[in-house]
This record gives structure tokens, C-alpha cells and sequence, in this order.
């Protein structure tokens, strides 16, 4: 049991790691923990839930290339607030604006995560039997949970607060941008059409 602890905490850090920073800027610009925790938590169970079924059907991993289409998620975002800028001292005030915030961060969790995820979760979870599942899932959860904490408090500093106060809708949106470009990078997508 503590090697399926140990395992799954590992395979949850080194999925998740470059992830923090991501989180770190939209605790700082958005400042509401909640949504943005449910967020994680919806989009981190979509990845699971299909590592999950594809280690069901025997093992299958898609093309890494095709994971990396989840960019073009991020992309949109970033052109989006390009186009889009948004008052967060205003769009905090409107109705609805929580599930706003939980349906964005879920999609960057997917579009972020999903390539490296899915390619690790599935050999992963294919080789375990259910009991070791069940654990795999709460470690998942207790991590997730504390990486939320971690970048919550990160990025509340007094510094980085200021700093993305002034400048975090554009760098947000090029963040979402590079970051959608490196996963369609990372994946071989983009390598896949041009050669």
C-alpha cells in the first residue's frame, strides 16, 4: 500500500508540476478559491476518468500526436481575452461568473494536463488491480488539494498580486497562448503536418 501511495503521488507531481505555475496566475488574478478549486477538480476527473476507461480497453493510448489538438483549448482562451478583456473587479461582481471561472480552469487543467496525463495514467491504472485504483484516486485527490492550496498562497503574495493586478489580463492570455503551442509542440502535432 505505501508503494501505491508512493507511486501515485509521484505520477501526480510530475504530471502536475509545470501545472502550478498556471494555477499560481489565476489565484492571483481571480482571488476566489473555491471556483477555481472546483475547476481543478472537474477538469483533473475528466483526465482521469479517461485514462481510466482507456486502461479499461486494454491498454489504448492515442497517438500522442492527437492529445496535442487539446492546445488549440488554450489557444482559443488566449485569443479570446485578447479579444475579450475583461474588468475582474467587474466580472467578479456578475451572476454566473463562478461557473465561469470553474469551466475555464477546468479546460486549462484538460488542455494542459491531458497530453502528459493521459499518456502516463493509462499504463499506469492498466497494470493495477482495483484496490490499488481506489487508493491511487484519493492520493490524486489529497494532491490536487494541496497543490491548490500551494498555488493559492503563491500567488497571493503581495508582490505577484500588485504585479498581475496591472498586468494580468495580457499575460494571462499569452501565457494561455505559449502554453497551447507548446502542448500541440510537445505532443509532435505540429511536427506531424509540417514534415
Amino acid at each position: 500500500m505505501l508503494t501505491t501511495i508512493f507511486s501515485a503521488a509521484t505520477a501526480y507531481i510530475s504530471t502536475s508540476l509545470d501545472y502550478l505555475l498556471i494555477l499560481m496566475v489565476v489565484f492571483a488574478r481571480r482571488k476566489k478559491f473555491w471556483p477555481i478549486y472546483l475547476g481543478d477538480i472537474l477538469g483533473t476527473s475528466v483526465l482521469v476518468g479517461v485514462s481510466l476507461l482507456l486502461a479499461f480497453l486494454a491498454g489504448f493510448v492515442p497517438a500522442n500526436w492527437m492529445l496535442g489538438f487539446l492546445g488549440f483549448i488554450p489557444i482559443g482562451l488566449g485569443i479570446w481575452g485578447f479579444i475579450n478583456p475583461e474588468d475582474d473587479d467587474d466580472v467578479d461582481e456578475q451572476v454566473g461568473q463562478r461557473a465561469n471561472i470553474i469551466i475555464e480552469v477546468a479546460l486549462i487543467t484538460i488542455a494542459t494536463c491531458g497530453a502528459d496525463n493521459i499518456g502516463i495514467y493509462v499504463p499506469f491504472f492498466a497494470a493495477m488491480k482495483t484496490g490499488a485504483i481506489i487508493v491511487t484516486l484519493i492520493v490524486f485527490f489529497i494532491m490536487m488539494t494541496l497543490f491548490c492550496w500551494l498555488a493559492s498562497n503563491l500567488g497571493r503574495l503581495p508582490g505577484m498580486t500588485k504585479f498581475l493586478e496591472q498586468y494580468g489580463q495580457p499575460m494571462t492570455s499569452i501565457l494561455y497562448i505559449l502554453i497551447g503551442l507548446y502542448v500541440l509542440w510537445d505532443a509532435g502535432t505540429i511536427q506531424r503536418f509540417l514534415g
